[in-house]
């Protein structure tokens, strides 16, 4: 079988990769610059994940098997608050929030219907889930053995990342410290039984969302992995064992050049990073990322002006080499995304993949002369901050002394202020607006969810096993005070039919809730 021919339309051929006469650097080496694979797109393509989850199990087990239908490669599932920070559906903090902003997940029972019909061990399942990350992780470890999946082969990723809770998003439940036990216990029982799962996706995306920089976003994303890495080496763990699980999560926005710049140095700072803390392991120095298009760049007034938004961040994150990613709806300034305009996200993706030719050789951008120098000063102005981080003590101490809250609450000010005096342009918001806006259909979610959801927590308790429920209650807290690894006991909690929020509330007793 001949090796696929490369050629633009009109017949010209397109080589692997282009180098200047003295460029020595190159894809698939030390420090990653220009990729973390010799042929990238070439080879393979990036995983095209569409974001979704909204109102009950059932309803979004519905849009996965849509996506999968129309494409999608893997799936990414979205929660909704109460989920996110440890509340059960019929709890009094979950009023008004059930199945809003992502799907209620509240037992085993809601991850079985979630997934019906979808093979864990042929798919790849993102979860962005920060705080509760053990249990959700726990209830797909659970559900993957009912399926009779050899857990050893499921793949996918957990966000796990709460250190940037604290600096940006605000969904976390316990303090800094025992969070981080967590997530290396996490880490620990993962890379003996779920070797192939990916156990945190430290982001940059919602550090960017809240209003940083690009320079900011992977200045602090890398510290914050920093920590990650100190608190697994202390914890007695191999950097080139588990390094190779870590994966990033970032953001893309308008500014085309600088996001393409800003990813190629955020890989080679990682490569540096690793070797320096004792990586020699080449697949643990390298920077693996998601991207997620800008949230936060899309508007409300001119939806559809958001498809080209939505097209250059994603032809800027292709570009700049990305591993996995996913188009947001050009209507979610509104709603949750309507089918159809998830549908034209992921075409977005299919067409720059099949159409556009950039795919076609290794780092298109690459030698450019602003491109290299954007890069190069992008890296050096995050090296500053990282400094600064160090010189406090690290990340969590950062975060502690409200640091990072601090640099990004004024980059976002001064932003905003550009917008408002007229010195940043949003077109169709500050320029080329119009007299009347005209509205999409908008996507509509029910709101009896809570009641459901509630009736069928009635029923889970009703129905299980009150021994073995007193049992887990009893592990959980004592293997949280004693020290031990807490994974396997909350694995076998929700096998038992303990839900999220009691599993949750037994922490809050043992570990406290943390207040910013």
């Amino acid at each position: 079988m001949s090796e696929k021919k490369f050629t633009t339309d009109a017949g010209i051929a397109i080589k692997e990769l282009y180098t200047g006469k003295a460029d020595a650097e190159l894809p698939g080496e030390f420090p990653y610059t220009r990729g973390v694979q010799k042929d990238m797109y070439r080879g393979r393509l990036w995983t095209m994940r569409q974001y979704a989850g909204f109102s009950t199990a059932e309803e979004s087990n519905k849009r996965y098997k849509y996506l999968l239908a129309n494409g999608t490669m893997g799936l990414s599932v979205a929660f909704d608050l109460p989920t996110q920070i440890g509340y059960d559906s019929d709890h009094a903090m979950s009023e008004g929030e059930v199945g809003k902003v992502g799907v209620a997940i509240d037992s085993i029972k809601d991850m079985e219907v979630l997934f019906d019909g979808i093979d864990l061990e042929k798919i790849t399942t993102s979860m962005t889930i920060n705080a509760t990350a053990s249990t959700l992780l726990a209830f797909y470890i659970a559900l993957a053995k009912k399926q009779g999946a050899d857990i050893k082969k499921i793949s996918g990723t957990i966000q796990n990342d709460i250190l940037k809770e604290y600096a940006a998003r605000g969904t976390y439940i316990y303090p800094p410290k025992p969070s981080m036990r967590i997530i290396t216990d996490i880490f620990e029982y993962c890379s003996n039984e779920v070797p192939k799962w990916n156990t945190i996706s430290i982001s940059g995306y919602h550090i960017r969302e809240a209003g940083s920089t690009a320079v900011q976003e992977i200045a602090f994303t890398l510290a914050n992995a920093k920590a990650y890495l100190h608190a697994s080496i202390e914890k007695g763990m191999d950097i080139n064992v588990f390094g190779q699980r870590l994966s990033f999560f970032f953001n893309a926005h308008n500014n085309f050049f600088e996001e393409i710049a800003k990813f190629r140095a955020a890989r080679r700072m990682w490569a540096q990073i690793t070797k320096e803390m004792g990586a020699t392991n080449p697949k643990a120095m390298m920077l693996r990322f998601h991207t997620q298009t800008g949230g936060a760049t899309l508007q409300a007034q001119q939806p559809e002006n958001n498809i080209m938004r939505v097209t250059l961040q994603a032809l800027a994150a292709v570009m700049g080499g990305t591993q996995s990613l996913h188009t947001n709806g050009f209507d979610e300034a509104l709603s949750l995304p309507t089918e159809a305009a998830a549908r034209t996200a992921l075409r977005t993706q299919q067409i720059i993949a099949y159409e556009s030719g950039v795919v076609d050789t290794v780092d298109p951008m690459g030698g450019s002369y602003f491109v290299e120098e954007l890069t190069d000063t992008i890296e050096k102005l995050a090296w500053e901050y990282m400094h600064k981080i160090e010189a406090m003590g690290g990340a969590v101490s950062a975060i502690e002394q409200g640091y990072m809250q601090k640099e990004i609450a004024d980059a976002a000010y001064r932003y905003q202020k550009d917008i408002e005096h007229g010195d940043k342009i949003i077109v169709g918001v500050n320029k080329f607006s119009l007299e009347k806006e005209v509205m999409p259909p908008l996507f509509k979610v029910n709101d009896s969810i809570r009641l459901d959801q509630t009736e069928k927590l009635k029923q889970l308790r009703s129905e299980r096993d009150a021994g073995l429920v007193a049992d887990s209650f009893v592990a959980l807290e004592s293997t949280a005070i004693e020290g031990r690894n807490l994974m396997p006991h909350i694995i076998e909690a929700v096998e038992r039919n303990l839900t999220l929020g009691e599993i949750a509330d037994t922490f809050r007793n043992v570990f406290g809730e943390y207040r910013a």
